[in-house]
């Protein structure tokens, strides 16, 4: 497709800003009111970037069954397949936040076969691109299979985790189009919005980026790096699991050994992660997604020994209410997303959850 000239690719503040310049072009330039999808539990971002770009049709589809404690491939065919032609479809490439469960390979056949009989305009989020799993080519698999299709696409990419730029937003928004002379308009459209929002995002370390992808021997340390960090956290996934039995934490919890990435979706209830707060300083999302990252082999024990003793005498399998909403929040210190009250609306998770040095001590607390 580089060789095609049919990818218009602009740098953009990560992958948020990538996202909010793809929106703001899409609500600009489709000739109906655009229709967006976010899947029913996605990052609490995307609905305030979506509305920030003054699109107001937001709907979701649905993606994790809270009775099941998994990915809902069903239910997600089936609401894609009833939306209307033209509608935009957010899609997680890899690493879903915050449930973590992805779609299997036949499953995204089955997406892109739905899209492309439907007229849907794909939208991923890519931020998480060998991060998942270790291995670039297989966490872009999703955006490759559309693209050999011939589908037109947006991808949002970001290099804030793959690459630890968190701080320094770097990224870049691609449109996969039919053309080069179309992909040429789409750049001139994507700086005509970019020079009044924030008129060039910062060179340094996108240089740094262009560098370790442009060397081979960087590129190669880099991915080596990749899979090792991808590695600890499955590590982290796996000693957390084996603590949990060993303290004798009540419930089963295979689900949180298929998920995949840097999240764990525990399945929690809201009044038990205030109880993991308050009497054991261990901080997580209301919705009972917890950081992996944050563990150590220092603290994992102390977390599973809370979750034991929070959970003594739970009749239900966790899990059971993940599908609870977040209620709307005035005046909350950091970014928290507010949920919509209309069933309509996407289950988002909150932002600015914490992440310190953990030990197994209450007097340093985790934060999850």
């Amino acid at each position: 497709m580089l060789t095609a000239g049919k990818l218009a690719t602009v740098q953009a503040l990560s992958g948020t800003g990538a996202l909010r310049i793809g929106f703001e072009f899409l609500r600009r330039h489709v000739q109906q009111p655009p229709v967006v999808y976010l899947p029913s539990h996605t990052w609490g971002n995307h609905l305030k970037v979506v509305h920030e770009s003054g699109i107001s049709d937001v709907r979701k589809y649905r993606y994790y069954d809270p009775s099941t404690l998994s990915l809902d491939i069903e239910g997600m065919c089936a609401d894609l397949a009833a939306a209307p032609a033209g509608s935009i479809i957010l899609l997680h490439t890899s690493g879903h936040n915050p449930v973590g469960f992805d779609p299997s390979a036949e499953d995204w056949q089955r997406l892109a076969r739905l899209c492309m009989e439907g007229g849907l305009l794909p939208f991923f989020d890519n931020a998480y691109q060998g991060y998942t799993s270790g291995s670039l080519e297989d966490d872009a698999y999703s955006v490759r299979l559309f693209a050999s299709l011939g589908m037109d696409l947006f991808c949002a990419c970001s290099f804030a985790k793959n690459m630890g730029l968190y701080g320094e937003r770097v990224g870049a928004l691609h449109a996969l189009v039919s053309s080069p002379a179309e992909a040429q308009i789409l750049v001139s459209q994507f700086q005509a919005i970019i020079r009044p929002m924030y008129s060039s995002p910062p060179s340094h370390y996108a240089r740094v980026a262009g560098l370790i992808l442009s060397d081979p021997a960087l590129s190669s340390q880099w991915q080596a790096e990749l899979r090792e960090m991808a590695a600890r956290i499955q590590r982290m996934r796996t000693l957390f699991l084996e603590a949990l039995a060993e303290s004798g934490c009540p419930g089963e919890w295979g689900h949180l050994a298929r998920q995949r990435g840097m999240f764990g979706f525990t399945g929690l209830e809201r009044e038990e992660v205030g109880r993991l707060k308050k009497e054991f300083s261990i901080y997580m999302l209301e919705n009972g997604r917890i950081s992996l990252s944050g563990f150590n082999e220092g603290n994992v024990a102390y977390v599973a020994r809370a979750f034991a003793a929070v959970l003594a005498g739970r009749a239900s399998t966790p899990g059971a209410a993940c599908a609870a909403r977040i209620e709307e929040k005035e005046g909350v210190e950091g970014e928290t997303m507010a949920m919509a009250s209309s069933s309509d609306r996407p289950e988002c998770e909150g932002l600015g959850d914490g992440r310190v040095e953990m030990n197994a001590s209450p007097q340093n607390a985790p934060h999850l």
